[in-house]
């Protein structure tokens, strides 16, 4: 890996190589705040996606993050194993279940949200509010066009 990452990228430099390092350095921070909830990296993301509220099927979270199904049921299957998560039949169409926290759900979430923010304010060192908020806006247009 080039390990002068500070320079000024070319116009012709590829972002991926970044976004896959970040990615990967991120999930490794992320298992380690979350290991003592038994919540993998691969699961916090449905946790709080869950926890925001609104009442979902599978199908529609999968669709809401962009992630395939198979790895849907998988992150569903653990939390509820867990006991995060549970799936109630939808009254309106027996079909599909719908999620929701469990007692022990909405008491981790705080402290899932405090490892969280953990990791993101190691992530945002040396970063401006702007330059932050650029930047998500930069990965979410990013995101727009490959997803298309």
């Amino acid at each position: 890996m080039d390990t002068d990452w500070r320079a000024d990228a070319g116009p012709l430099e590829s972002h991926g190589k970044y976004i896959s390092a970040i990615y990967r350095h991120m999930q490794m921070l992320i298992a380690a705040e979350l290991a003592p909830y038994r919540i993998g990296s691969g699961q916090y993301i449905f946790l709080m996606a869950i926890a925001g509220g609104k009442t979902t099927t599978q199908k529609a979270l999968s669709e809401e993050l962009l992630i395939d199904k198979t790895t849907t049921a998988k992150a569903i299957a653990k939390l509820e194993a867990e006991g995060y998560v549970r799936r109630e039949p939808d009254p309106t169409d027996n079909r599909f279940h719908l999620l929701e926290l469990t007692d022990a759900g909405r008491a981790v979430v705080p402290k899932v949200q405090e490892g969280l923010n953990r990791v993101r304010d190691i992530a945002r060192e040396g970063i401006t509010d702007d330059e932050y908020a650029r930047m998500v806006g930069l990965l979410k247009q990013v995101l727009r066009n490959v997803s298309r």
